[in-house]
């Protein structure tokens, strides 16, 4: 079974809180989302594996350590995830990103895609997927299945707020993706929303209703 990593760092925790207010405005909104995402990252990247490298200082001989050649990528779901890809790609600039949209049908209630466009070399990549939402777990799902067909084999999933729900969904139908989350809440209302969550995080993002 997967691992689920709750963020407890007392940064992440205050802009959370000021996150979840409903008085906080769209350009904030967007800041700490993105913010949020950074610090998350540091996390999220602790078993990249590292390898021994000398520099030299103006003072001397240094011996250090470098990230060993792993290759990365950020995966945004579309849209809200897109709020979370500058601050990852601030940690990491080299990172690939690829997007993947998804949208219900109303008829069959499943997640069907619309948009896929990834690096072309992303099947030797390791994949962080983000979306600052966890509800049902209905759209990660649907990603990580669908960067799995296309070859990827090393994925996580990094949330900001996730629904015991989503975790669910993910670890029943992916125990081999591991979840990244800032606050795990209380439960899904009969809208499909996270209690107490944030509300819309895509509309907040980006000023929408």
């Amino acid at each position: 079974m997967s691992k689920v990593m709750i963020f407890d760092h007392p940064l992440i925790q205050h802009k959370l809180s000021i996150l979840r207010d409903k008085d906080t405005g769209v350009k904030q909104f967007r800041e700490l989302v993105s913010e949020i995402a950074k610090l998350m990252c540091f996390e999220a990247t602790r078993d990249l594996p590292l390898e021994p490298v000398t520099v030299m200082t103006p003072v001397g001989e240094a011996h250090c350590k470098r990230v060993a050649g792993k290759k990365l990528a950020v995966v945004p779901i579309l849209r809200a995830g897109l709020g979370m890809v500058d601050g990852m790609v601030d940690m990491m600039p080299n990172v690939k990103v690829g997007h993947i949209g998804l949208f219900r049908d109303p008829e069959t209630l499943e997640p069907v895609k619309y948009y896929f466009k990834m690096p072309p070399d992303i099947a030797e990549r390791d994949v962080i997927v983000v979306d600052p939402m966890l509800a049902t777990g209905g759209s990660a799902v649907a990603a990580i299945t669908f960067l799995k067909e296309v070859g990827v084999k090393h994925i996580k999933l990094m949330d900001i707020i996730a629904a015991p729900e989503g975790v669910k969904a993910v670890q029943d139908a992916h125990p081999d993706v591991d979840i990244y989350v800032a606050a795990l809440d209380d439960h899904l209302n009969e809208h499909g929303y996270i209690v107490p969550g944030l509300g819309d995080a895509g509309d907040r993002i980006f000023g929408t209703k």
